[in-house]
């Protein structure tokens, strides 16, 4: 099956087996990330956040149900944080050196690249790692077995109203953080610009068939856009452990050169996010969202009208 919704099928069916399909990959990944922590925690964090967008797009369907079980998720994601991102933060020291050639080419980078694996390492290799692992499959087991609770509104007005609803909210949260990135320019702005950018795109996937307009190339510009703001993110991020008071990422010598190209990286990061992003959001959520929820109606209407023609419907 895929993660996208099928008009021709209630709200309600879709929901729960999209839901379930998730968080089932998510329990496949998180077995796997006993022995390939990398890659494993990585797909898995991809797979609780697609169930988190679902989640965000029907929650005026059912508001308690959706609240709940995104907090379920967000508690589950924050438990694979801190090993994800130190795997995210060595992967960017490479993309500095690939960014920037003739700087690093002495080997400037070098020390602090083998001081974010060893902590990489560490964090993969303690106990804390399988015990956060334990408890992210039990709460992913109990999930699934919640899933049967959720109740939304199947008839084809109603359901097209709350996905246009979830989707006009994050279109709007989208637009909010795009102006606050573009007159402060914060960590947090841009933070929260990444979020709505992704949960954005999972949403042109969830609603590909109902889309009011061909989403191919916006979808293709909404991932890049995502990517750019996690390189963006991790910037920041680097950034931070390299102003702390304890320095954990060396002393000021060994950390000279990651400091230069830290600002050049950002400075140029963020042009091209706000660029990109102004693109993507600049319209009115509400105008876009009303086309949605125009064609919703009458796609989920239609389905609904074949079903009761059809010989035995």
């Amino acid at each position: 099956m895929s993660y996208r919704i099928d008009p021709r099928l209630p709200l309600t069916g879709e929901v729960r087996r999209i839901l379930a399909e998730e968080i089932g990959k998510a329990l496949v990944h998180l077995d796997a990330a006993h022995d390939r922590p990398e890659q494993a925690l990585h797909k898995c964090r991809k797979r609780l956040k697609n169930a988190r967008a679902l989640l965000r797009l029907v929650r005026s369907g059912d508001e308690t149900f959706c609240l709940t079980e995104n907090q379920c998720y967000r508690q589950v994601a924050a438990l694979l944080a801190g090993p994800r991102e130190a795997t995210a933060l060595v992967e960017t020291i490479d993309r500095l050196a690939a960014s920037f050639p003739e700087q690093s080419a002495g080997g400037g980078l070098d020390a602090v690249r083998e001081t974010l694996v060893a902590r990489q390492h560490e964090l993969h290799g303690g106990v804390g790692l399988d015990a956060a692992i334990t408890a992210a499959i039990a709460a992913c087991e109990e999930g699934i077995s919640r899933i049967d609770m959720l109740a939304l509104p199947d008839q084809p007005e109603q359901a097209a109203d709350v996905l246009a609803e979830g989707a006009r909210i994050t279109l709007r949260r989208a637009r909010k953080a795009l102006d606050k990135a573009s007159s402060r320019g914060g960590a947090d702005d841009f933070h929260d610009l990444r979020k709505a950018a992704k949960t954005h795109g999972m949403h042109l996937s969830l609603l590909g068939r109902l889309w009011p307009m061909p989403i191919k190339a916006r979808r293709k510009a909404v991932d890049e856009l995502g990517e750019t703001l996690g390189e963006l993110h991790d910037v920041f991020v680097l950034r931070t452990l390299l102003d702390a008071a304890d320095r954990p990422l060396g002393s000021p010598q060994e950390t000279r050169l990651l400091s230069k190209l830290l600002k050049r990286s950002e400075k140029s990061l963020k042009k091209t996010c706000l660029a990109a992003a102004a693109d993507l959001f600049g319209d009115s959520p509400r105008r876009s969202t009303r086309k949605l929820a125009r064609k919703a109606r009458d796609d989920l209407a239609a389905a609904s009208q074949e079903d009761a023609a059809a010989p035995g419907g």
